[in-house]
C-alpha cells in the first residue's frame, strides 16, 4: 500500500514540544518506527507548517499512485477550512490521526468531517492503528 502520511503544523517539533502530551519521540524517530513497522508499505512521510503546501501534496497524491492518506492535521485542525475543502474533493480514502484525545482537550477538528475515520488519543499507536484502518478501508 502506498500512503501519503502527512504531518501538519508543529509536528516537526515532536520530542521537544509539550512532551507531557506528545511524549519524547522525535519526528525522525516516529518516521523510522512507522517505516520499520510497515515494511510492505510505501510511506511517503511529509511535514509542513503551510496549509497550501499540504493541499498541493494531497491533490498530487490523489491524482498519482498513492492509495490513501493518513494525516495528523495538528495545528491545522483549528482553522484548516481550505484543507477541509481539499479533503472533501479527493477520491482516495483519508484517515485522520491525533496523538492526543483532542475532544478531551476541548478541540474540534475542522477536517474530521472529511475523514473516513479518525484515531485519536493513543500517542504513536494512533498512527499504527490509522494505517491499519486505511488498509481495512481499501480492502472493503
Amino acid at each position: 500500500m502506498k500512503v501519503l502520511l502527512l504531518q501538519g503544523a508543529n509536528m516537526e517539533a515532536l520530542g521537544r514540544r509539550e512532551p507531557e502530551l506528545y511524549g519524547t519521540i522525535t519526528a525522525a524517530e516516529l518516521d523510522a518506527f512507522l517505516i520499520e513497522g510497515h515494511p510492505d508499505d510505501t510511506l511517503d512521510i511529509r511535514y509542513t507548517n503551510i496549509e497550501g503546501e499540504a493541499i498541493g501534496w494531497i491533490y498530487e497524491a490523489d491524482t498519482g499512485d498513492h492509495e490513501g492518506l493518513v494525516m495528523n492535521p495538528a495545528g491545522f485542525l483549528h482553522s484548516g477550512s481550505a484543507l477541509r475543502d481539499c479533503l472533501k474533493t479527493i477520491s482516495m480514502p483519508y484517515v485522520e490521526v491525533h496523538m492526543t484525545n483532542i475532544e478531551k482537550r476541548d478541540f474540534t477538528s475542522v477536517t474530521a468531517c472529511a475523514a473516513d475515520t479518525m484515531v485519536a488519543g493513543l500517542g504513536v499507536q494512533s498512527y499504527v492503528l490509522g494505517l491499519a484502518a486505511l488498509r481495512t478501508i481499501l480492502n472493503r
